[in-house]
């Protein structure tokens, strides 16, 4: 009996309102249509299961570990699990697999790949049930990067290609080698990791889930089917071949995240970047490649020094964006004192049932 609506935003006298994620993704993908090609993603996206405590605080459901890549009762002591599944079966969303993930309480949920905005329009619609039907069960969902502590973190992995208008994957050169187009994306992303990383993981705590050996990516670097670098090429190819940009937190906003990788991809085919070579083995001691930003501020001073994700995206957007973050921060220093990577009282305070 109620009915879900997206809506774009707009300026008083009718124009687009470039301040709007939606919009601005939009516009990105119109850039993509100029030169006759048509992004398509596939959203990946963790979250964990707590309950709260008597304190006020939350605790993950169960604490079983080695349940990875499991379901049922095992995995999913009360059925929480499998009735979120069927109930965002019911939402028509695209919604195919689902399972438990690496840490105990934490589950994946997969959704099929379609046009860039489709899919971040479902993505959006996907995360807001999610924390709703399991709510209605007595129970919380977090989409928070690093909930806790002394466990893993949860992504937001974005499998993305573009096609032609006809709808032909145009990410290989037929051979079972990567296009030119393909290469020049990776060349993008590399180039303007970190100011991506500012939308990508758009929080304090998100930095505290990356760094090396945590199954997060470590450095600006991408490589075939190697699941320790920012950016993976899986080993489809044809109508598959696509990419995998790792780095994404799972708070971070659907329409943020998936304008913020097309628009660096995008960069890379524009300026006609040359891709660096592919990191082989663990990719976190590949010492060519560029460090990520440690920290939210890093990330947020790098896109404010970037001006090709702004010449993509939105100026209005990023200025809004920065404002608001860097208060964010301030407000975590003023009760933070010192620096920790352990996840804070104020961090579960700001965002754990925000996001």
């Amino acid at each position: 009996g109620v009915a879900l609506v997206i809506a774009d935003a707009f300026n008083p006298d009718g124009s687009v309102n470039l301040m709007s994620p939606r919009s601005v993704l939009k516009k990105v993908i119109a850039q993509y249509n100029d030169l006759g090609l048509q992004p398509v993603v596939g959203p990946e996206l963790e979250f964990y299961i707590a309950d709260r405590t008597e304190d006020g605080g939350y605790k993950r459901a169960h604490e079983k570990t080695g349940m990875v890549y499991t379901t049922g009762i095992l995995s999913d002591p009360r059925g929480t699990f499998l009735h979120t599944l069927r109930m965002l079966d019911q939402m028509n969303i695209g919604v195919f697999a689902g399972n438990a993930e690496f840490s105990p309480s934490q589950y994946e949920i997969n959704l099929y790949h379609s046009e860039a905005l489709d899919a971040a329009d479902r993505t959006f619609k996907f995360k807001a049930a999610i924390k709703d039907v399991i709510a209605l069960r007595g129970q919380h969902a977090t989409f928070l990067g690093k909930p806790w502590s002394d466990e893993g973190g949860s992504g937001f992995h974005l499998h993305f290609s573009v096609t032609d208008m006809d709808g032909k994957n145009q990410m290989h050169d037929g051979k079972g080698n990567l296009s030119d187009t393909a290469l020049k994306m990776i060349a993008g992303i590399s180039a303007n990791a970190a100011a991506l990383t500012a939308f990508t993981n758009p929080t304090v705590n998100a930095f505290k889930r990356l760094g090396p050996d945590t199954l997060a990516p470590y450095r600006a670097n991408w490589g075939y089917d190697n699941r320790s670098c920012m950016t993976r090429v899986p080993p489809e190819r044809g109508q598959g071949t696509r990419l995998e940009v790792r780095v994404g937190d799972g708070a971070a906003n659907p329409y943020l995240l998936v304008a913020g990788i097309l628009a660096a991809a995008l960069d890379g085919i524009k300026r006609n970047l040359e891709c660096p070579p592919a990191a082989e083995g663990m990719a976190y001691d590949n010492e060519d490649a560029a460090v990520l930003p440690m920290t939210f501020t890093e990330a947020l001073d790098a896109l404010e020094a970037n001006k090709h994700l702004s010449d993509q995206m939105s100026q209005e957007l990023i200025n809004v964006f920065l404002v608001m973050k860097r208060d964010e921060i301030a407000r975590y220093e003023e009760e933070v004192k010192t620096p920790t990577r352990d996840v804070t009282a104020w961090e579960v305070a700001e965002y754990f049932e925000a996001y």
